[in-house]
């Protein structure tokens, strides 16, 4: 099973960029698809962005469409996300899982999908 490590977090004031990635390791991400979803205190867990491996087809998140970009780096068994024009609500851990990933319909991860442990994204002047 693939073994998976977000990194990449941090504080940045609004308007500001952070780029996470979630590196694996165990096996190649080839055949997998990705999600980013996050999750603040008091609240539910969001997905932001997902991406199949395959053919690349992505997802995003409407809050965050037009800001964050999904990426991919084969070379580096890594998918990397691009996060622009940061808001506070935007604060949360980040986490990246296995899924299944529809373009139409965005991620679904299952009990048994990996998972990283998570990397936290403040936003704050």
């Amino acid at each position: 099973q693939v073994q998976l490590v977000e990194s990449g977090g941090g504080l940045v004031q609004p308007g500001g960029s952070l780029r996470l990635s979630c590196a694996a390791s165990g096996r190649t991400l080839d055949g997998y698809a990705i999600a980013w979803f996050r999750q603040a205190p008091g609240k539910e867990r969001e997905g932001v962005s997902c991406v199949r491996i395959s053919d690349n087809a992505t997802w995003y998140a409407d809050s965050v469409k037009g800001r964050f970009t999904v990426s991919r780096d084969n070379a580096k068994n890594t998918v990397t996300l691009q996060m622009n024009s940061l808001k506070p609500e935007d604060t949360a851990v980040y986490y990246c899982a296995t899924c299944l990933c529809t373009p139409v319909f965005g991620p679904k991860i299952k009990a048994w999908d990996s998972r990283g442990q998570g990397t936290q994204v403040t936003v704050s002047s």
